[in-house]
């Protein structure tokens, strides 16, 4: 009988205080949240048909990109619905990359995939025959480079790729 009672107690005070629990836990996630656009460091290898054209480690965020003719869209993962919030994204670090290290890229913008074609980086251009691909981490992106979310530390490659 005393056990009973004792469990009961117990019972009792877990249920009430399970409200004040719960309520308080909904407060914690907002408070836990990251900022989904933060800076990361990635690494970005940039391959031509001659060989690599760029190669280091760049500190990016989604952004505002505008290559050299192809105008000025916003490129931070929300493309297309993409994702939820800006994140960092391939197009944006190559963008960084080539502000930082004096050199340009180009490409043009389709308004119906909200993303851009990447068509010459460091004066090589696509082709009939070839084009530049994006992929991170070793595979190809499966969307645009606008499109596609980076974390810290992905290597990232723009690889000019014969068809």
């Amino acid at each position: 009988m005393r056990r009973t009672a004792i469990t009961t107690t117990v019972l009792t005070l877990a249920l009430f205080a399970a409200p004040v629990t719960a309520q308080a836990n909904t407060e914690w996630p907002s408070a836990a949240r990251t900022d989904t656009n933060a800076p990361v460091k990635v690494k970005l290898t940039v391959r031509g048909p001659d060989g690599t054209l760029f190669k280091g480690k760049v500190k990016t965020k989604g952004h505002d990109v505008t290559p050299a003719t192809g105008g000025t869209h916003t490129c931070d993962g929300t493309n297309a619905g993409a994702n939820p919030s800006p994140v960092p994204t391939p197009t944006a670090a190559l963008d960084d990359a080539a502000k930082l290290n004096g050199f340009t890229w180009d490409g043009t913008w389709y308004p119906s995939f909200d993303d851009y074609l990447v068509e010459s980086v460091k004066g090589v251009p696509a082709s009939t025959t070839a084009y530049w691909s994006i992929s991170v981490n070793g595979v190809q992106t499966p969307v645009g480079g606008c499109q596609f979310k980076l974390n810290a530390g992905d290597s990232v490659a723009f690889t000019w790729t014969a068809l």
